[in-house]
């Protein structure tokens, strides 16, 4: 068949924009036109200023996206014989806005002649295939469908129907019956509901959405009518379509939780802990009263309120006023409540990315009012603010325990959190893994990136900066398509300490201004900590060790919304290495006390190691030597084989001060064969030059990693398919064909001299189970 291109749009083309749109926006335009670019370009100069600024949702109906598109593709179809429309019309009721796979059986049970189809062919415009018809593109099968008449669509639905009778396909049987429906039906909307419960158990999460949608819009009571938009909307933004879920949540019942999860991971997360606390509320509220949440999570009918007040009374006349619970309800057993606990695990994230991690103390209190069990990091997070240094490393260990294949991906993310805190990092790359693969395998597409954000902690802390940079690419990609620009800027920040070791400066400062930018506005101060970190750790790599100290010591000040305690801790042994170069060690000695208590608390061996190097920086003269070879015993134990190489940099120049020449030589060139191995040449310049100050010659090293001779892109795919994705599925994230893919692959396997995948898994270093 020789492709025909659609006529010339019925109208002159809009003016372009003079101001691109952010990046986010931008990929979320694509992924609303199906990623036609004649599509794009006609929805964007109709974009609102808002809209433009992604403050207010992109539309998400076709005639609203592309509607001279959408006629010149009607013209087109109208054009064709009457059967080769109901033929096309049959195929894009089968696969439009669900698909059913029924084509085939349906033309058997209605004895149709598929011969008219050759019309289609002929036109360009579709062509049978083994499984159905196949559509020139998304807009041509769009516009199939909506050419039909009412009573035409309504006729297939039906046919549809009947013939979807197999195991596991009720949800899409119930679909055509809804959507062959003449009229408002309470049956009907109950049945639809049914079968998003259904599609939602078995992780369809978009076609849970449709059919609540649905049932909404064919229910007779104003107020269920309400809720069901409410659940489509929840189901919306767990399967990554941010714009259909707040369009949804506009239309709903008023829900804090939902307008809680928004902005946890699109707004200001400031305001997120209060709406999540109170949604967990309104929960075990609901419960107690036997009223039940009505049609779905989210939902209560009335004689449910929770105000700020009530919230008060649920954290005690001590507590800030953040949150709310009503006076005498004190439980006096514990409720079963997943939902309640999974929103107080999402508030507990809330002060994780803002760094109020005070606010946990708060939510512990609420959690214990309420009867539910402290999700997740919570509980160790609370006892680490307050200094209760053991008790936290119990309560972590616990949660970096619920890490087995197959479990819910919000409590395998925190059992990465947990493993991070504890410095467990083959643990947490495991949980961060596990999540991705669970939420995929559910369906919660906005999960994924969740998980991501972490896994790449776990690459930069085990020396594998190639391989956290392609994990946080496409990671920051996802975040972007699916609406998530609080997680998107939390990549961004982690790209730039990415940037900082693989010593690219203009990439650094360039994704940490962004990050930062974006941070300060909405009250996230992870993101503008860690990019803070990443370029106080460029001015260290670079020798500008003033400018390190700095950046540091300022961290140190930042406040909630501007700065975190997680990451100045963590950037504790760069700050006192800063701080000795400088000679200001005073508050360097205070810094280091409190990172060594924790390091003594959690027990873990990079920790301790880091903490002895510490010691050893603030050591005069030979008195450092033994701390430093503590710190790499204990280093031996770990796994941050990156900060292992800079303890011997830093020994070898401490050896070579005290003219320990040939131990000085060993330890230098180990160090530089590592940061040649890692792709930091920033700190491979340190350790040339202090060879050069022994007068030794820096010998060649082994510079050839073999990811270093991948493409950008390449990497990406090597990462996902060493993650265990098929070329199908890799091809679906990144909005390529599967042949691409498989192109890619090919190029990897040859620029890396491998076979197969299993050979890839080891080179990448990537053995976890990611199911």
């Amino acid at each position: 068949m020789t492709p025909v291109n659609p006529p010339p749009l019925d109208r002159t083309s809009p003016p372009q924009r003079t101001t691109p749109l952010p990046e986010g926006v931008r990929v979320r335009v694509l992924h609303a036109v199906y990623g036609d670019p004649r599509a794009a370009a006609e929805l964007v100069p109709l974009l609102t200023e808002r809209q433009s600024a992604g403050l207010d949702p992109l539309p998400t109906e076709p005639a609203e996206l592309a509607p001279a598109l959408l006629r010149a593709h009607r013209a087109e179809i109208r054009a064709l014989p009457d059967d080769t429309r109901l033929l096309l019309l049959l195929a894009a009721a089968d696969q439009y806005p669900v698909a059913t796979h029924a084509f085939l059986r349906a033309v058997t049970a209605a004895r149709l002649d598929t011969r008219p189809l050759e019309a289609a062919e002929s036109a360009g415009l579709a062509h049978a295939g083994p499984g159905g018809v196949v559509f020139r593109d998304a807009w041509t099968r769009i516009a199939a469908y909506e050419s039909g008449s009412p009573a035409d669509r309504r006729d297939v639905h039906r046919l549809l129907a009947r013939v979807l009778s197999g195991e596991g396909e009720t949800p899409r049987r119930s679909w055509h019956r809804g959507a062959g429906a003449l009229g408002p039906s309470a049956r009907l909307a109950a049945e639809l509901r049914t079968a998003a419960d259904q599609a939602r158990i078995s992780g369809q999460l978009a076609l849970s959405r449709t059919l609540l949608e649905r049932a909404a819009t064919l229910c007779p009571d104003p107020l269920t009518q309400s809720h069901l938009r409410t659940r489509a909307a929840t189901d919306a933004w767990h399967a990554g379509d941010a714009d259909r879920a707040r369009r949804l949540a506009a239309t709903g019942t008023s829900d804090d939780a939902l307008a809680g999860l928004f902005a946890l991971r699109a707004g200001n997360a400031m305001e997120a802990f209060d709406g999540l606390v109170a949604g967990a509320v309104r929960r075990v509220e609901a419960l107690r009263s036997g009223v039940g949440p009505g049609v779905g999570a989210g939902s209560w009918r009335n004689g449910s309120a929770v105000t700020a007040d009530s919230v008060r009374g649920a954290l005690g006349a001590d507590a800030a006023p953040p949150v709310v619970l009503p006076a005498g309800t004190a439980p006096a057993h514990r409720i079963p409540n997943p939902e309640a606990a999974h929103l107080l695990a999402r508030a507990t994230e809330a002060a994780i990315y803002t760094g109020d991690l005070r606010r946990c103390r708060d939510a512990v209190r609420v959690s214990g009012r309420l009867g539910v069990a402290p999700p997740g990091v919570l509980g160790g997070l609370a006892a680490a603010v307050d200094g209760r240094y053991e008790d936290a490393r119990r309560l972590l260990v616990e949660t970096a325990g619920r890490c087995g294949p197959g479990d819910d991906p919000t409590l395998l993310v925190h059992a990465g959190i947990a493993a991070l805190m504890l410095g467990d990092h083959t643990r947490a790359s495991t949980a961060t893994v596990r999540a991705a693969a669970s939420a995929r395998a559910r369906g919660a597409t906005a999960t994924v990136v969740q998980a991501l954000e972490f896994r790449a902690y776990a690459d930069f802390w085990t020396g594998r900066p190639h391989a956290g940079a392609a994990t946080a690419t496409d990671a920051l990609r996802q975040a972007h398509a699916t609406g998530q620009d609080n997680g998107a800027c939390h990549l961004q920040a982690a790209l730039a300490m990415f940037a900082a070791v693989t010593g690219d400066e203009a990439g650094c400062r360039d994704r940490a201004a962004t990050a930062r930018s974006y941070a300060l506005a909405r009250g996230l101060g992870l993101p503008a900590a860690l990019a803070q970190w990443a370029l106080a750790f460029l001015d260290l790599a670079d020798g500008r060790f003033a400018a390190a100290s700095a950046r540091l010591r300022a961290l140190a000040g930042f406040g909630p919304g501007h700065g975190h305690r997680a990451i100045r801790h963590l950037a504790t042994p760069h700050y006192v290495e800063a701080a000795v170069r400088t000679g200001d060690t005073r508050v360097a000695r205070a810094a280091h006390a409190d990172y060594h208590g924790w390091a003594t608390a959690v027990r873990s061996p990079d920790d301790l190691a880091l903490s002895a190097r510490c010691r050893a920086l603030l050591a005069p003269g030979a008195e450092a030597v033994e701390h430093y070879r503590e710190a790499l015993d204990l280093h031996a134990g770990g796994t941050r084989d990156f900060e292992r190489a800079r303890t011997e940099l830093l020994f070898g120049g401490a050896l070579r001060r005290l003219r320990r020449r040939t131990e000085a030589r060993d330890r230098l060139h180990s160090a530089l064969e590592a940061f040649d191995c890692f792709g930091a040449p920033h700190c491979a310049a340190q350790a040339r030059a202090e060879l050069r100050a022994l007068g030794t010659p820096a010998t060649p090293t082994r510079t050839d990693d073999p990811t270093g001779r991948l493409t950008a892109q390449q990497h990406v795919i090597a990462r996902m398919a060493a993650d265990g994705a098929t070329n199908r599925e890799i091809a679906a994230r990144l909005a390529l064909s599967p042949r691409t893919i498989d192109h890619h692959l090919r190029g990897v396997f040859s620029r890396l001299g491998i076979r197969s995948r299993i050979e890839l898994v080891r080179l990448l270093g990537a053995g976890e189970d990611p199911a």
